[in-house]
């Protein structure tokens, strides 16, 4: 079962990776999982929030930035210590059908931080700006889509590490809004 399922995975992922390669993404995909090039982003939110909302907005940053480094402990320090799984693009056996879009790094697979940190920061957005701006939710979750999907492209994760950092980023997520909704309405 076990066994059946990493090669699923697997198959998942080499029809992704060398399956959908063209050129187009071959450009895009590796900016797109660049946190540089989401900086502007990051720096409107700030701006807005403190504009905006200003005392609130501060907590708003705030939370997101607890949000973040939750989410970052939890998948890089903890899960994949214990998990150790090994980057697709670090496999041996894959070693042929890997294209190097990106450095691969040295540390593990699972589950994917990118995925982790992104969907705890779209839902935690989703959940505190959603009643008053209804975009927020596709617009929040194709974001976080596209980073975690570019992670399997440019090789550096499986599919099931994206799926597992997209399900715990959103958990995460979810309880820091919760924490903010409580924080929230004391002020």
């Amino acid at each position: 079962m076990i066994e059946s399922l990493h090669q699923f995975d697997v198959d998942l992922f080499l029809s992704i990776h060398r399956g959908l390669s063209n050129p187009f993404f071959d450009w895009l995909l590796p900016l797109l999982r660049n946190r540089y090039f989401w900086t502007p982003l990051y720096l409107f939110i700030v701006v807005f929030c403190v504009r905006e909302y200003k005392k609130k907005g501060w907590l708003i940053i705030g939370m997101l930035l607890f949000t973040f480094a939750i989410g970052d402990l939890v998948a890089s320090r903890l899960i994949k210590n214990v998990v150790m799984r090994i980057r697709p693009c670090n496999e041996l056996t894959l070693t042929s059908d890997i294209i190097h879009r990106v450095a691969c790094g040295s540390g593990y697979s699972f589950p994917s931080s990118h995925a982790t940190n992104h969907f705890a920061i779209a839902i935690f957005l989703i959940f505190v700006f959603y009643d008053k701006w209804k975009p927020i939710l596709p617009l929040a979750l194709a974001w976080a889509f596209i980073i975690s999907f570019s992670q399997v492209y440019v090789g550096v994760h499986y599919p099931v590490d994206v799926m597992g950092g997209a399900i715990l980023g959103a958990l995460i997520g979810f309880c820091t809004s919760r924490i903010y909704k409580t924080v929230e309405s004391k002020l």
